[in-house]
């Protein structure tokens, strides 16, 4: 404990979560002295690729950039096996981090945190689980990850069903045979287009129900070549040079051009190139796509070309066909052989516009048009994104305030990092920071970073709490509308603005001024002895 800090207090800092935020903050706690602890629901290390164990589940960004590049001799050691890296190497890779900095006597895994509440007159957190145990803190860090609280859609019925159902975000850990099964799978954002072609793989049937048609791009993943691989370490510098100097945290490479004023033929052959390489850098292949309508018409129409030649059948193939929201304002898929499994004579897709949900009954799901009989039910349905972890949880602050009751009309934060009236809580990379709107291996790098020499300082200060204030707050969340209202965002209905979940404020959430911009700003406030915290002293009187 430092100089000033209660010893009655169980924990300088207590952890939640032990996805790669919580592993990261724990060993770097731990290493600049403070007694920390972290609690895990889950029975490993890992977060995301812990949970989310579902036939497909892959890292839409490069293995070389989805990784810690914070300590080079980790980097050197580590040995990625693919471009894009699979659910199973990318948990070997997390629990290989947190046996190398032996993190795992410091974690107590099977256990939520249910609620915490901060109490007053000892300036701490008063933290309990779901086990009925009690902790104290004198600071709370949040690390539960942006797309971690997994939403099933109330759909009439669906607890009758008499068959297996999983969702892609809480998937078992024992294998799932599809073998002669009739799957149905709801949802087609992300997890839904990568589980789906390995479902029909292996399924007698699957019907695909599909509210919003999404644009997706093909991986093309492959083995990573030993002349890659051999280069890389001297690459280092330069990837972490890059991760605080782009805007995504690595390098998306474009032509500088606008695609308004570029010629059909050269426009076409760029993008022709871009698709050949796969993943997501297409978007950013021309200037003005996230920016100006009728230019991420033209990007769009060409993802829409694509899916025409690929889907054999031309009714399935316009279903597929995104229209309603700008590309880009819905997270970019990326996948592998999805359009191509809609020509398997075995997969049907339903157009739950065309005929919506009825019910859920007890062999299969029924519509306004039809019955379909199922012995599988995959929910892809997604999340209560960035906030609902948070606000699941009971969190107290001052006067008796929940945070789930402050932030009903929408998350307001101090750069993402703390809120007005919860002093001494922190959040990693949560509501109004760049989320997954970056790299979030390189948000989460810079948010411990910023959380670790923060927290040094208020124990070398002697520092009881530190709050954000309610006027740094409020002009930071203005700025983060004003960065949305840059951009084509709020063309789309999507969980970036919470609109995938029914009666959640539409507020858009993501910093989207780019993660090189954010760290400035995040980091000038450092620079200026934390402007818009309210710093209180051990030897400053508890306010009434």
């Amino acid at each position: 404990m430092g100089e000033g800090w209660d010893a009655r207090i169980g924990y300088d800092v207590l952890v939640i979560g032990a996805g790669f935020a919580g592993l990261h903050l724990l060993a770097e706690l731990r290493k600049s002295g403070f007694a920390c602890h972290a609690f895990e629901t889950g029975g490993g290390v890992g977060g995301t690729w812990y949970w989310n164990r579902y036939p497909g589940a892959r890292c839409d960004i490069e293995s070389l950039d989805y990784c810690y590049l914070h300590d080079r001799d980790l980097h050197r050691e580590w040995t990625w096996s693919e471009r894009f890296a699979g659910q199973p190497e990318i948990l070997r890779y997390a629990e290989y981090f947190a046996g190398r900095a032996g993190l795992f006597p410091f974690i107590t895994f099977g256990t939520r945190v249910v609620a915490a509440t901060f109490d007053e007159p000892s300036s701490t957190w008063l933290v309990r689980t779901e086990h009925g145990g009690e902790v104290r803190c004198r600071f709370l860090v949040t690390a539960v990850g942006c797309l971690s609280a997994a939403q099933i859609p109330d759909i009439p019925g669906i607890q009758r069903f008499r068959g297996e159902r999983f969702h892609t975000g809480q998937w078992p850990h024992e294998p799932v045979s599809f073998a002669g099964k009739r799957v149905g799978v709801l949802g087609t954002g992300s997890s839904g287009i990568q589980v789906i072609p390995r479902i029909a793989e292996e399924a007698a049937e699957v019907v695909v129900f599909q509210r919003t048609a999404n644009f997706s791009v093909p991986a093309r993943n492959r083995p990573l070549t030993e002349a890659e691989l051999a280069g890389e370490p001297e690459k280092y510098d330069e990837r972490v040079a890059l991760a605080s100097t782009t805007r995504f945290g690595h390098v998306v490479a474009g032509t500088g051009q606008s695609i308004l004023d570029s010629e059909p033929v050269e426009r076409r052959a760029a993008l022709e190139r871009r698709w050949a390489d796969g993943g997501t850098g297409i978007v950013a292949t021309f200037t003005d796509t996230g920016r100006d309508l009728a230019a991420n018409a033209l990007l769009a129409d060409f993802f829409r070309d694509k899916i025409r030649q690929t889907v054999a059948d031309a009714g399935t193939a316009e279903l597929l066909a995104p229209r309603g929201h700008p590309i880009g304002t819905k997270r970019l898929c990326v996948d592998d052989g999805y359009f191509e499994t809609f020509n398997r004579d075995h997969v049907r897709l339903v157009d739950l516009r065309a005929e919506p949900i009825e019910e859920i009954t007890e062999d299969g799901v029924r519509t306004t048009r039809e019955n379909y009989p199922l012995d599988v039910l995959v929910f892809a349905t997604g999340y209560d994104a960035f906030t609902g972890a948070l606000t699941r949880m009971d969190i107290t602050g001052r006067d008796g305030v929940r945070l789930a009751d402050r932030w009903v009309d929408g998350p307001g934060t101090y750069l993402g990092l703390a809120v007005s009236g919860f002093p001494n809580l922190f959040t990693i990379t949560g509501p109004g920071s760049t989320m997954n709107l970056s790299n979030m291996l390189r948000a989460i790098e810079h948010h411990v970073a910023w959380i670790r020499d923060l927290l040094v300082r208020l124990r070398s200060a002697g520092v009881r709490t530190a709050e954000a204030e309610q006027a740094a707050q409020d002009d930071w969340v203005a700025q983060v509308a004003d960065a949305a209202s840059r951009t084509l965002y709020h063309h789309a209905d999507s969980y970036y603005l919470g609109a995938n979940i029914e009666g959640k404020a539409r507020v858009f959430m993501p910093y989207a001024g780019g993660l090189d911009r954010y760290r400035r700003i995040c980091d000038s406030v450092a620079l200026d002895g934390y402007r818009g915290f309210r710093l209180s002293h051990v030897d400053e009187p508890v306010a009434p």
